[in-house]
């Protein structure tokens, strides 16, 4: 799952921090019908200044057919906070995603556990 440690950031950038992860489970895989962020497709959100945030996320499949509609999405769905005037979305494959990256939440939701 994806386990960012926002309580050692400074509060700043933990409130930021959590309002991109509100935007990010507003996009849905296509495929499996959850967010992608309790998917566990997002891998690092690291804000480059104040109003610019780097995200890398991966696919469930390589081969994923919207992958570049995905990326478009998230783009989207950050680029619509107030604070946020950069967004910078890198697809990444290492590690390769698997279901242990998602929340048991949604394992649960899934009929996985």
């Amino acid at each position: 799952m994806t386990d960012l440690d926002i309580a050692t950031l400074p509060p700043d950038t933990a409130e930021r921090t959590e309002r991109v992860i509100a935007a990010l489970r507003t996009v849905h895989d296509p495929e499996i019908p959850v967010n992608i962020y309790d998917l566990g497709l997002i891998y690092r959100i690291d804000w480059r200044t104040a109003a610019a945030v780097e995200i890398d996320m991966t696919l469930t499949a390589p081969g994923c057919p919207v992958a570049g509609e995905m990326l478009r999405w998230v783009e989207e769905a950050v680029r619509t906070l107030p604070d946020v005037a950069e967004v910078k979305v890198n697809l990444v494959f290492d590690p390769p995603w698997d279901r242990s990256r998602m929340s048991e939440e949604v394992q649960l939701e899934l009929g996985l556990l």
